[in-house]
């Protein structure tokens, strides 16, 4: 494989889920002996920065561009990109949660890479609507990733994207930073427990899972992890004592390192309406712990296969989820290789190589 030069833009470095598999991303490909740039547009990073790849923030963010956000702003930021670009002279150009002044550049070679299904975001169909509009402002005649095949199959089916080309790539990984963290101290419950990792908002569906939890009519203890606002955690709490299953459920909050937990659980647990690749579902796989889905719109499907496909579940069937609870409680899966072998680095870091 010819040697390349990677130049990726994003806005920041501040967390999330993006900006991490960004970073991840581009380090690899430096370990891969290729020449790698990240420009951010504006001075503000949270995630650790790999050592010895090159970030440079061009400043086209900044308070006044966000209180005149114009067209006219846009094009001026798109012009200071593309200075930069020019004097680096990069082989593909991969932008990312930028696209709206990214979009105004013309690079021969440049990708836009879409990291979550905007088609089950929004429940209004006004805002919905526009979402799609936007979409298609943004790339129709582009080139983008989608992280997943179903992002891609609902860029171009639901969205109506007319892309020049849309390639699924899947966000990579390795293993053994995971088995690293898993290792780490942590006060973990005695015995068996089922686990949600997932964010106390009302996409994840928590009352979905609270409901299949309570008709699966299991012992084990179900903990839920996860911060959200106030009213969402009230009402999860409330649901808890409404089911009658206070001594069962835990809520654990947020935790920085959840990955001990993941590590020692019975399964994970994923019961949302939309998700793009939940990450929370391969890391659980890479840690060899068996996960249960609802088969929402997109990449469970990708992610549940082989002997998991039996424990991916229609969203509406809670009787089907109750029933996967169950099953997985009395035979766990067994978790090997060849189940998360799609998102190892070795799988998808070509396809970046292949643009």
């Amino acid at each position: 494989m010819a040697h390349k030069r990677f130049a990726f833009v994003i806005e920041d470095l501040y967390g999330g889920g993006a900006q991490k598999s960004l970073l991840y991303t581009a380090d690899q490909l430096r370990q891969r002996g290729h020449e790698v740039i990240v420009f951010t547009l504006r001075e503000l990073i949270e995630h650790r920065i790999p050592e010895g790849l090159h970030i440079e923030n061009l400043g086209v963010v900044t308070q006044f561009t966000k209180a005149t956000s114009t067209v006219l702003t846009e094009k001026w930021q798109a012009k200071r990109i593309d200075k930069a670009l020019r004097k680096w002279k990069p082989d593909v150009v991969i932008s990312c949660s930028c696209d709206k002044i990214t979009r105004h550049l013309h690079h021969p070679n440049l990708y836009f890479w879409v990291k979550s299904d905007i088609t089950a975001k929004f429940n209004d169909a006004r805002k919905r609507e526009r979402a799609f509009d936007k979409a298609r402002r943004f790339y129709n005649g582009r080139q983008v990733i989608a992280v997943s095949q179903g992002v891609k199959e609902n860029l171009e089916n639901v969205v109506s994207l007319q892309a020049e080309r849309i390639i699924p790539i899947y966000n990579p990984y390795e293993r053994e930073p995971f088995v690293a963290m898993a290792a780490e101290p942590a006060e973990l419950p005695k015995g068996a427990y089922f686990l949600c990792v997932a964010a106390l908002e009302p996409r994840k569906r928590h009352d979905r899972l609270l409901r299949a939890y309570a008709e699966s009519g299991i012992d084990t203890p179900l903990i839920i992890m996860g911060k959200g606002k106030p009213e969402h955690e009230a009402a999860i709490r409330q649901q808890v004592v409404d089911l009658g299953l206070e001594n069962r459920v835990i809520m654990a909050g947020y935790h920085r390192n959840p990955y001990p937990w993941l590590a020692q659980a019975k399964a994970v647990v994923l019961t949302s309406d939309a998700e793009g690749l939940p990450r929370v579902l391969i890391e659980a796989l890479l840690l060899h712990t068996p996960v249960i889905s609802t088969d929402c719109p997109s990449g469970p499907r990708e992610i549940l296969t082989g002997t998991l496909a039996d424990f991916l579940v229609a969203p509406e069937d809670e009787k089907g989820l109750a029933d996967a609870i169950k099953r997985m409680d009395q035979a766990p899966v067994v978790i090997e290789e060849g189940h998360y072998r799609q998102f190892l680095k070795e799988t998808v870091l070509p396809q970046f190589e292949a643009l």
